[in-house]
């Protein structure tokens, strides 16, 4: 049950250092949102005026559910400001939270941490007493020490101003549940100031018996990496068998399934399919090979390329199966493209597998309609040259093939009857393992999807045989 609703009236906090936070993107706007409604003074920071004026008005520029609701509330309650002067957010705030992003550089894997230095020199050069800057934002191993040099070179405060690490682990499309109620909580610091500090910050959280690791700076910059490079492994391990599965003949659900019963593998993110996209995973774990190889031990996570690669085999491989399934040719082909965003509940399109394997249909000169329930407008201003349909049924009238490549509820819960009246043909690539394939088949689709057979096996179970010849009497 979700109480995130009553933690700040059931945990009243003593002491409230007044926060700010430095960015308001989709990770700074959900964090300064929720510390608000847990009943701190916040002040958002960020240099985009557009930005403010939306967060302002009570608009959340990007799709997030929930958030919008949270962020009313915190406008409401007098708690939530926004500001573009790091003057005043410097003299206002006491613990100043770093969530600016950390995109991957234009000439190599590394991240381009320009937004974070930016942002923690310029808020520093204005700090005159004692107070804790935060980073949250995913960094190298190394970032914090660099960034605390700075902080020491350019605060006028000098080394009354402390730097620590506090890695988010939010998942989009539950990111308020994830920062009211987090799994657990990482306070890197150099100081037991400093963890006082932090302690305060998340005292509500951690009354509700949060689980708290405190380390040192690097430890808590290598969290985040190692976590998200240990869940792509995973994806990508699932997704490695269903290759397999191909060339044998078998289902990689099924093998899936049994897998998951082993408690010391579990059935989470063990999921085959298109792969994993977006803003975090992909950039994420080339960073963390390209600083390894930096500090010399490249070869002890030499095994990511090999994550990446498999990652990025699964869309081209959709794509064969949507030529495979057409009977070779792709030519003049009406394809339902259903799915932008690389995951549902999110109109993000960074690093989307579903926008890959449209434009790649397109490419080999498909006529490709694509439909997403919140992520068409990013998708247009970022693919003009794709089409786009405003409903599920504007995108599969007449289509030749529908191809499911991001798992929408909406796709889902679509009846492959009322599909079939519409399409041109009942041919369907779930990209995604998401459809009832029994029931499409069922439905007179030709039902194909990564990693399963093109026709499902029947398996006869030897308690079921009743041949008479072969029982005693």
């Amino acid at each position: 049950m979700d109480d995130t609703a009553g933690i700040a009236a059931t945990h009243p906090i003593v002491d409230r250092p007044r926060m700010t936070v430095i960015g308001t993107g989709y990770l700074g706007a959900t964090h300064a949102v929720c510390m608000a409604i847990l009943g701190f003074e916040v002040l958002g920071v960020d240099v985009d005026l557009a930005k403010l004026d939306a967060l302002k008005s009570g608009r959340v520029p990007f799709y997030e559910p929930g958030l919008p609701e949270r962020l009313a509330e915190a406008l409401d309650s007098g708690r939530l400001h926004f500001t573009d002067d790091f003057a005043h957010a410097a003299a206002w705030g006491d613990v100043h939270f770093v969530c600016v992003g950390t995109p991957q550089s234009k000439e190599s894997n590394a991240a381009d941490l320009t937004y974070v230095e930016l942002a923690v020199t310029e808020l520093a050069s204005h700090l005159t007493r004692r107070s804790l800057i935060v980073g949250k934002s995913t960094v190298p191993i190394g970032t914090a020490a660099s960034l605390a040099d700075i902080v020491h070179r350019v605060a006028p405060a000098g080394e009354e101003v402390e730097l620590a690490w506090n890695p988010e682990f939010l998942r989009e499309g539950y990111a308020v549940k994830d920062t009211l109620q987090p799994d657990r909580l990482v306070f890197g610091v150099s100081s037991s100031w400093a963890e006082a500090q932090l302690r305060a910050a998340f005292e509500p959280i951690l009354n509700l018996g949060t689980p708290l690791v405190v380390c040192d700076l690097s430890t808590a910059e290598l969290v985040k990496v190692a976590a998200n490079s240990f869940l792509a492994t995973k994806i990508s391990y699932i997704n490695a068998m269903a290759e397999v599965c191909e060339a044998t003949g078998a289902d990689v659900n099924l093998l899936a399934t049994a897998l998951s019963h082993d408690s010391r593998i579990g059935g989470r993110f063990l999921k085959p399919g298109l792969g994993f996209g977006g803003g975090c995973l992909p950039k994420d774990i080339r960073a963390f090979a390209h600083r390894a190889g930096e500090l010399g031990v490249g070869q002890a996570v030499a095994f990511l390329h090999e994550v990446d690669a498999i990652n990025q085999r699964r869309r081209t491989r959709t794509v064969d199966l949507v030529r495979e399934i057409v009977g070779g040719s792709l030519v003049g082909v009406k394809v339902a493209a259903l799915g932008a965003a690389f995951k549902p509940n999110s109109d993000d399109i960074r690093d989307a597998p579903a926008l890959d394997v449209a434009r790649l249909l397109a490419a080999e000169g498909a006529s490709v309609l694509v439909y997403d329930p919140q992520a068409n407008e990013n998708a247009r201003r970022s693919y003009p040259e794709l089409s786009y349909a405003d409903s599920l049924e504007e995108a599969v009238r007449g289509a030749n093939v529908v191809a499911l490549l991001t798992e929408w509820q909406e796709f889902r819960d679509a009846d492959p009857k009322d599909l079939g009246a519409l399409v041109a043909h009942r041919r369907v690539v779930d990209g995604r393992h998401a459809l009832d394939a029994d029931d499409y088949r069922d439905k007179g689709w030709e039902y194909r999807a990564l990693g399963r057979p093109a026709q499902p096996k029947t398996v006869a179970l030897v308690s079921d045989v009743r041949d008479e010849a072969l029982i005693p009497s």
